[in-house]
């Protein structure tokens, strides 16, 4: 089969690969036909590659159709439609049955004493093989995949998988009070999503901050107030200034390690980048640093008493956080990867009846497989208004 390969930095490409088997009795086979690049894909092609292998299959947002089941497998079935959530959980754990999915005891990468296992992301997270291909092999499938009806098109659904749990989640999350207020910094997929999420669950006012034109017009056409980094050089203070000089009720980070803006930590991640993978691998794990410009701009947005959400990756272990102001501004601080299945329940009957969220037209680009490579270039420079890239593997 094909699919989207790591090569090292900024170097992926489509290989043909082994295609994959049942291996346990709770597998299942799907044959993918929607597979989104995520942001959190930039940390891989960026400045996670010392946690992978030459080879490692990429991507976590895949929805297709079931080709095989194992034995233990009686809740799909061959033919089925169906979205597969980013983390593998197998349902009837400790932390399964709290909702706290991505803590799967049964898939924990213990390892590296990290939470449950993901589809294409790293050796701290179980080097699965992911679903940027044209089939994938997925473990614990009694309880993961979960079924879509026939009819709408895949955009409807696909964003099951990430997406719109990890914006639900980050909302939720963030309690903002009914008719509040809530700042977005970072207006790609994830953000663009929160601004809804938000929006649709009661929010009064959104906020959303960013510096490319296409992410602050389409955050726009939702109802959002947008604040454009390269015209504002204090945003808290303009957010301010718009909210009776307190600050929004709550803020969330959908930016994460990356963020612009902090050239120290950007010079640490490109110096860790530079060393062999085995040395870089311990260093990051041990004494990694994110950029945290974000971070710092959420706790001088968020008024006091309010909450911070944070759905951006953070993959730092000595990151300084100003716990001062926390304190005092007695802050309330979330995150975490979402945990999917929790939040279908809430989700699944917004895409069955109507597509309030928008979901349908989401994607900015739609490419075949085969053209991956380019689609991870145009998102990673936010080139040629690339918000949202679904890949076509049968395309």
């Amino acid at each position: 089969m094909k699919a989207v390969t790591y090569h090292g930095r900024r170097d992926v490409r489509v290989d043909t690969v082994p295609d994959p088997i049942i291996r346990e009795p709770t597998d299942a086979i799907v044959r993918v036909t929607s597979s989104g690049i995520c942001g959190s894909d930039l940390h891989l092609y960026e400045v996670l590659g010392p946690f992978l292998d030459e080879g490692d299959i990429l991507g976590h947002e895949p929805m297709g159709v079931v080709e095989e089941v194992g034995s233990q497998v009686d809740n799909i079935k061959p033919g089925d439609r169906v979205v597969v959530p980013f983390p593998i959980s197998c349902g009837h754990c400790y932390y399964c049955d709290q909702g706290l999915y991505t803590q799967c005891e049964t898939t924990q990468v213990r390892e590296h004493d990290k939470g449950a296992a993901l589809f294409g992301y790293t050796k701290l997270y179980g080097q699965v093989p992911g679903g940027q291909a044209e089939y994938l092999r997925v473990p614990q499938a009694h309880f993961g995949p979960i079924v879509v009806p026939e009819g709408p098109p895949d955009e409807r659904f696909v964003y099951l998988s990430d997406v719109l749990p990890t914006a639900w989640q980050a909302v939720r999350y963030a309690a903002i009070p009914p008719d509040g207020s809530v700042t977005v910094y970072g207006l790609g997929p994830i953000g663009q999503m929160c601004c809804r999420v938000a929006r649709h669950l009661g929010a009064g006012r959104v906020f959303g901050v960013d510096l490319v034109d296409e992410r602050l017009a389409m955050a726009r056409r939702y109802g959002v107030e947008t604040f454009d980094l390269r015209e504002h050089q204090d945003v808290p203070a303009a957010i301010r200034d718009a909210t009776s000089g307190r600050g929004t009720d709550a803020v969330i980070d959908a930016v994460g390690m990356e963020a612009h803006g902090d050239i120290f930590g950007k010079l640490a991640q490109q110096m860790a980048g530079l060393l062999p993978h085995q040395v870089s691998a311990k260093l990051i794990e041990k004494a990694g640093v994110d950029r945290l410009a974000v971070l710092h701009a959420a706790v001088d947005t968020v008024r006091r008493g309010g909450t911070i959400s944070l759905s951006g990756v953070y993959g730092g272990m000595l990151d300084p956080l100003p716990m001062m102001v926390l304190f005092d501004k007695q802050i309330q601080l979330r995150m975490g990867q979402a945990n999917v299945k929790h939040w279908v329940p809430e989700i699944l009957p917004l895409l069955t009846d109507g597509d309030p969220l928008g979901t349908e037209d989401f994607a900015t680009h739609q490419l075949p497989l085969a053209e991956a490579p380019h689609g991870y270039e145009i998102f990673q420079k936010k080139q040629d208004g690339a918000v949202k890239i679904l890949l076509r593997p049968g395309g």
